[in-house]
């Protein structure tokens, strides 16, 4: 044992010696030269190492370095800028004086991903010739290309990335860790957040990359991708979720790859495809399935606490139908920056507290006009199809809308638009309607359009008809009217409908109980919130007592609903029953004098 320990602390004296040894006798200001030459003739790059490099030795083997730079050929400003550096360095090949890398460390680095650090041409550069740009634009991309550093750190650095229309994104507590596992094979994980328009994006992923090919073709199978956005116009929670993929690119084509996505956000899930290919007009394809689609989570629509004077729950929250598609200035929409095609299955969607089962969706998107050909699915015992176009070409989105509704539950739509439900029923439509933007707020106000419309089991909260014109008999006579206000009357209503900016107007109204017929007309404000509608009903059984004058009381009967929906008020003109009643008792006294002439 005793001679196992000295050994070892021979071995230990041995390694600090020949290390201090090592420090003394290698300059590491002598490898300046050499990985500045290193740089540029694999990159193109200029490296520039101001100060002197320096040893450390505990517990790494390490040269430390002042302030870098590293700038492309003609730039105006570097692409990477760092504090300091750390290269981790293997001791035997120091021996022979080689510098072999197997670790780069930087902290406190700006990346610069703008106009101003890109490579720039000399304005007297020869021009070659362009019979093959694919071949020429691969030759560029790899030349002097290889990757032969074990691993890569960059910790709590900043990268800026200035996109084409100008905006820039600020990539704060950038961390990297690039480590090559074989070779041309590498593990990479990355984690960031990103400040923007007063929200943030956290993200954290870790992938498998595969570069044998590259740059000529890139794969990479993320493992884990975490993600968490806050901030304005978003859930007070926000949104969160991970996913998974695979990935590939093609660097000829522009070509790009995602197979067995899958992507959950807050108790949503998306999985399927994405592919297309880059350029001056990108082109997007995707096919994907959820088996659960929360849009109100997504988007933040919550129900009141407070219940409105009419009873009903309205719905707040952030309002867009589609938040990616602006309603005004659609010069930066993503419909007029790119191309594609949309196959969209959904198992259960719920939007603005509705639940549909069985949605697909097919839409073509070509020069800012998105055409949705299908767009279905169905809802308890009813179905909806809402085929039409959104159109961004101009300054003002511009919608299409052609909807057929069958035996939709109507409480729950009527509150999906913020309406009073106090008209119960199942609801069948078909229309056609045009406006500009895509929420229910633009819905309520800058929508036009004409429909057919057809109410089944419909009944009215509060609001009995039979009950108001059979007392208005019992006051004046002694005929009485059967049923109570809690006895459910379904109707069946039929007519038609105009949306002019906010207006509805009912042109038509028909309807018809076991108990009652009325038609009507009038109209509701959606943006005021009041209506004013003129009914003519006729109460036709329900009645006992004189059966004469029972029969004289089957006429319309005119009734006047108006107001706003917080105070909804009704007129009965109940003069046309006094005037039946006064008729009665003047005939039935012409006939008592007619039979007692004395």
């Amino acid at each position: 044992m005793k001679r196992l320990i000295t050994t070892l602390v021979i071995l230990l004296v041995v390694m600090v010696v020949g290390m201090t040894a090592l420090v003394m006798l290698v300059n590491p200001n002598n490898f300046r030269a050499y990985m500045i030459c290193q740089v540029e003739q694999r990159s193109g790059y200029q490296l520039a190492l101001n100060g002197k490099l320096r040893w450390h030795v505990w517990p790494q083997l390490s040269i430390l370095s002042g302030p870098i730079t590293l700038t492309a050929p003609g730039a105006a400003q570097p692409i990477v800028h760092a504090d300091n550096m750390r290269l981790d360095v293997n001791l035997l090949p120091l021996l022979s004086h080689q510098l072999s890398v197997k670790q780069v460390m930087l902290k406190g680095v700006v990346v610069r991903l703008t106009p101003d650090s890109e490579s720039q041409r000399p304005a007297d550069a020869p021009i070659g010739l362009a019979s093959d740009n694919s071949a020429l634009l691969v030759d560029e991309v790899t030349r002097g290309w290889r990757f032969d550093i074990s691993r890569l750190r960059i910790n709590d650095s900043l990268l800026v990335w200035q996109q084409n229309n100008g905006e820039q994104l600020n990539l704060r507590d950038f961390n990297l860790a690039f480590d090559q596992t074989q070779l041309r094979q590498a593990h990479i994980e990355f984690r960031s957040r990103i400040n923007r328009n007063q929200r943030e994006l956290q993200l954290h992923f870790n992938a498998d990359l595969d570069i044998s090919d590259y740059p000529k073709h890139l794969s990479a199978l993320v493992n884990q991708l975490d993600y968490q956005m806050k901030g304005a116009d978003l859930p007070q929670e926000g949104i969160k979720g991970e996913g998974q993929m695979k990935a590939r690119w093609a660097a000829a084509a522009q070509r790009f790859d995602l197979r067995d996505f899958s992507l959950s956000a807050n108790d949503s899930m998306l999985a399927g495809t994405l592919s297309g290919t880059l350029g001056q007009r990108p082109q997007l394809l995707a096919d994907l399935h959820s088996p659960s689609l929360n849009l109100d989570s997504l988007f933040g629509f919550v129900a009141d606490a407070q219940k409105s004077t009419t009873g009903s729950e309205q719905l707040s929250g952030r309002g867009p139908v589609i938040s990616s598609m602006p309603e005004s200035d659609n010069a930066d929409s993503v419909l007029n920056a790119m191309d594609g095609e949309l196959i969209l299955t959904v198992d259960q969607l719920r939007w603005r507290g509705m639940l549909f089962s069985k949605v697909g969706a097919h839409g073509v998107s070509k020069d800012g006009l998105l055409t949705m050909d299908n767009f279905k699915g169905q809802s308890e015992n009813g179905s909806f199809s809402l085929p039409g176009t959104v159109d961004v070409r101009t300054a003002t989105t511009r919608v299409t809308l052609t909807p057929e509704l069958h035996q939709i539950n109507l409480p729950p739509l009527l509150k999906s638009f913020a309406m009073p439900d106090t008209v119960s029923g199942v609801l069948s439509l078909n229309g056609n309607f045009t406006g500009s933007g895509l929420s229910v707020d633009a819905f309520k106000r800058q929508w036009r359009g004409k429909a057919q419309l057809r109410v089944d089991n419909a009944q009215f909260a509060g609001l009995n008809f039979q009950q108001l014109i059979q007392r208005a008999v019992e006051n004046s006579s002694k005929v009485h009217g059967q049923g109570d206000e809690n006895t459910p009357n379904l109707q069946s209503i039929t007519g038609s409908a105009t949306l002019n900016n906010g207006v509805i107007d009912f042109g038509t109204l028909d309807a018809r109980s076991n108990v009652l017929n009325y038609t009507g007309a009038g109209s509701v404000d959606l943006v005021k919130r009041a209506l004013d509608v003129r009914f003519c009903v006729t109460v036709t059984a329900g009645w006992s007592g004189d059966d004469t004058l029972v029969k004289r009381l089957h006429q319309p009967v005119p009734l006047r609903i108006y107001g706003p929906w917080s105070a909804i008020n009704y007129n009965l003109k109940d003069d046309v029953l006094r005037q039946q009643l006064r008729d009665e008792a003047r005939q039935r006294l012409k006939e008592w004098i007619s039979r007692n002439p004395e």
